[in-house]
């Protein structure tokens, strides 16, 4: 049994920089979702409401990133041996979940006040609704300043932001159109359509944080593509097998049984398959047993066709 003890990390003063890139970021989100969630309140108006729903995703998302940047530091014990990573997901699924009933009670009021209309305050939503847009606009470009980093985290802040001007949007022509007609139906429609975009945020996070609790493998990675596609890429491997692959923290952690033919030099093998998963599949913490018999269990037998065409290949 091998473990791979190659860990890319990021420099400490690249880690500071996304966290205050992000901490920025989500203290002006928080601050318009606030601002939002009074000017809701006060101008009667439902679609500033759900915009602040949205505001509140995008604001959970920055904190979250934020708390991942921050927990990655930390160094694993002798109890959490991963460290903290996988705190962000528990609170990414309680938020979700949160959102998920915030978004179904705006859905209830909404059709409650589409049958009877509520006096909107035009001038109030628009201002609070404008200030909103400029707020969003403020967090993205924080988060793109050198945009040069690669960061996972600060990407999906990023859009998750670039996906809430749409709310901000929303809640300006439902102002124009209640200031220019009186029309005020067009709040709980267009608070509606916003609900729409964060229902299919949180139920996104949902669905991911649910998979990486559940450890399952990361939507991105074919596991039975990685299987061929390590067959057919080392000459030595005759089958892989008990492949076991979940995420911690967004990093892909993974064990697995390969059958080889003896090798002349075990480490070397060993190293060729570690830059294999590092360098196809980015996977950089793996734990490989190599095994010289065949395999003898149910799941061996799917793997055959893919070992006889690799040895008559070779």
């Amino acid at each position: 049994m091998a473990h791979s003890g190659s860990h890319s990390h990021s420099t400490h003063s690249d880690n500071r920089g996304n966290s205050n890139k992000l901490l920025a970021a989500f203290f002006v989100t928080a601050t318009f979702m606030l601002l939002e969630i009074i000017g809701g309140l006060i101008s009667g108006s439902l679609a500033l409401l759900a915009d602040a729903g949205h505001m509140f995703t995008d604001a959970a998302a920055l904190l979250f990133a934020f708390l991942a940047v921050y927990f990655a530091r930390r160094p694993p014990n002798n109890r959490q041996t991963f460290g903290w990573l996988r705190l962000t997901t528990l609170a990414a699924f309680i938020n979700a979940i949160a959102l998920v009933v915030i978004t179904l009670l705006i859905v209830w009021e909404a059709v409650i006040r589409f049958y009877h209309p509520q006096p909107v305050a035009g001038k109030t939503m628009m201002v609070i609704a404008v200030a909103g847009l400029f707020a969003n606009i403020l967090a993205f470009w924080i988060l793109h300043r050198g945009s040069e980093e690669k960061n996972m985290n600060v990407r999906a802040a990023a859009l998750h932001v670039l996906g809430d001007l749409l709310g901000s949007v929303g809640a300006i022509i439902a102002a124009i159109v209640i200031l220019w007609t009186g029309w005020t139906p067009v709040d709980p429609i267009l608070s509606v359509l916003v609900s729409c975009l964060v229902l299919r945020s949180a139920w996104q996070l949902l669905k991911e944080s649910v998979n990486e609790l559940l450890e399952g493998a990361p939507k991105t990675l074919d596991v039975a593509a990685l299987k061929r596609a390590l067959s057919l890429s080392i000459p030595e491997v005759r089958n892989v097998h008990h492949v076991h692959i979940w995420l911690v923290g967004e990093k892909p952690v993974m064990t697995l049984h390969v059958q080889v033919i003896p090798p002349h030099d075990h480490d070397a093998l060993l190293i060729r398959i570690h830059h294999f998963l590092e360098h196809e599949y980015q996977i950089e913490h793996a734990t490989v047993q190599m095994e010289y018999q065949p395999c003898t269990g149910p799941e061996c037998h799917l793997y055959q066709s893919v070992a006889s065409e690799h040895h008559h290949h070779h």
